[in-house]
């Protein structure tokens, strides 16, 4: 068994940080957290590099469309070395307009963090990638169930 991290609630603030940000509409507030080199790989595959790129190319993102809100649920956290770690995640999306999940868009969320210096974490990768589970359906099922769990009440 994998140790948990030893900054593991710093490294999941991070990762609530991202998804507020997201939640938010805010390109700046989601690239906040990553490294001046960062990465993010989309649900489309996507890929934005550098921390001001991630900041313009959501901002237009967020302007010229409604976007789903996550929902999600850390599954771990773990070292990698001295100063990385990977966190992984489920997440749901919750339809502009909706109030309720929609399992179609259920995602894998892959973080990998790095420590610049005096415990200063910065995202260096985040990935979020489809989770259809294909002959699994349950597994979906079960991952709705408990992300509608974890949404307020209406």
């Amino acid at each position: 068994m994998t140790a948990a991290h030893p900054h593991d609630a710093q490294i999941r603030a991070l990762y609530a940080s991202f998804l507020d940000g997201w939640n938010r509409r805010s390109g700046a507030a989601v690239a906040a957290g990553f490294a001046d080199d960062g990465d993010i790989i989309g649900f489309d595959g996507t890929h934005h590099r550098g921390r001001l790129s991630i900041a313009a190319d959501l901002r237009a993102v967020f302007g010229s469309h409604q976007t789903a809100a996550y929902v999600a649920v850390v599954r771990s956290v773990r070292p990698v070395a001295a100063d990385v770690a990977v966190l992984i995640a489920n997440a749901g999306m919750i339809p502009p307009g909706g109030n309720d999940l929609d399992p179609d868009l259920h995602t894998v969320h892959t973080l990998v963090a790095v420590d610049e210096g005096r415990g200063r974490w910065r995202i260096s990768l985040f990935q979020a990638t489809p989770a259809a589970w294909h002959g699994h359906e349950h597994l979906r099922e079960e991952l709705t169930e408990e992300l509608r769990g974890l949404l307020a009440p209406q």
